[in-house]
């Protein structure tokens, strides 16, 4: 059995329509991201599931059992909320131990519990300090700890590391994830960071507009965007108008800006025109006899890693990103040899595309 489950939720305010038809499925131990733009609903729905928003329409069955009604505090959620929301005159084991306090537990047995979460959080000695006393990431740490005391059926997440800097919040989501894994936890996380989703989730749902537009591992979401606004906002992508010129039963034979290409695909059944979508770290730079264009380097930008190109030719303007090997590559003015595997070319109908 399915451990959790939306069914059809919807939220609206009067003519707003926040929410419109969220139906998953996940499983129990699942770690699933929400992931969007601000204004797509990702918070709306983690707040219907908390039991804080009541839906217009739809279910949410935890085991089976329907908690649509059930009030939040009898739902055994825990939530992570983007402030953290810790009481600032508690000190961090009765930050923690408050929810254990309000389920009644017994004083000796909640020290115990304290205890053990604190060291699997790593704040072991940070017991009697208060919320002011802390760096940002310790605070998280409490939230998360405050959240897991209660032992939850299921962990909420809304952006809870938005306010770390960025060296912190990578070794967050290393931390966060070794946790989840190993309670076992059924989670869900709200953001708007692709790359906290990718690197922490078993799957993505990507939402705009108040829909999910696509639910797969973050692999797929990313090699295998379903629409135009999938393929945009996980990662750069360049976006070439182009038309079919020859179906065939594994593959299309593609024009696009002059240039002839075959585009395999899993027998979708696509309009003339669409829209061919690849990766900028797809294309690479070629000799001129391995080379499938040449364009003009108009900007560069050196980000560690990598050079980042924005090049010009027969695609018009592509975004392309080359590896450092330690060696600057061409400047603005070079002409450079361009190439890419077919494989590697995604195409989307045009009106999909736009819509």
């Amino acid at each position: 059995m399915t451990y959790l489950i939306l069914e059809g939720l919807a939220k609206r305010y009067g003519d707003l329509t926040v929410v419109e038809d969220i139906s998953l499925e996940i499983e129990r131990g699942e770690f699933l991201s929400l992931l969007g733009p601000s204004g797509c609903g990702k918070t709306t729905t983690l707040q219907m599931v908390a039991g804080f928003t009541e839906p217009t329409r739809g279910r949410i069955l935890l085991e089976g059992r329907d908690i649509t009604r059930t009030r939040p505090e009898k739902r055994g959620m825990g939530i992570v909320f983007q402030s953290y929301a810790l009481f600032p005159h508690m000190s961090v084991a009765a930050n923690i131990g408050f929810g254990l306090e309000m389920q009644g537990m017994a004083r000796s047995e909640r020290g115990q519990r304290i205890s053990e979460t604190l060291e699997l959080v790593r704040l072991d000695g940070l017991a009697d300090r208060f919320p002011r006393e802390l760096s940002g990431g310790q605070r998280q740490r409490v939230a998360v700890a405050r959240a897991l005391a209660i032992r939850p059926n299921v962990l909420l997440l809304d952006e809870p590391m938005s306010n770390l800097d960025a060296k912190l919040r990578e070794e967050m989501h290393i931390e966060l994830r070794a946790i989840q894994k190993k309670l076992g936890i059924t989670t869900i996380l709200v953001t708007h960071d692709q790359i906290e989703a990718m690197t922490m989730s078993d799957r993505i749902a990507v939402m705009h507009g108040g829909k999910i537009v696509q639910v797969s591992t973050p692999f797929e979401a990313y090699e295998r965007p379903r629409s135009a606004f999938a393929s945009s906002f996980l990662g750069k992508t360049n976006c070439i108008a182009a038309r079919i010129t020859e179906r065939q039963p594994n593959c299309c034979r593609v024009q696009m800006g002059g240039l002839n290409v075959r585009i395999p695909h899993e027998s979708a059944q696509y309009a003339d025109e669409i829209q061919v979508y690849i990766r900028p770290e797809k294309i690479r730079v070629a000799t001129p006899t391995d080379s499938r264009i040449s364009s003009v380097v108009r900007a560069r930008m050196f980000l560690g890693n990598h050079w980042a190109m924005e090049v010009e030719g027969p695609l018009g303007r592509l975004r392309v990103n080359i590896p450092n090997v330690g060696i600057p590559p061409a400047v603005e003015g070079d002409t450079v040899h361009l190439a890419w595997q077919d494989e590697d070319m995604r195409m989307l109908d045009a009106e999909t595309a736009h819509g």
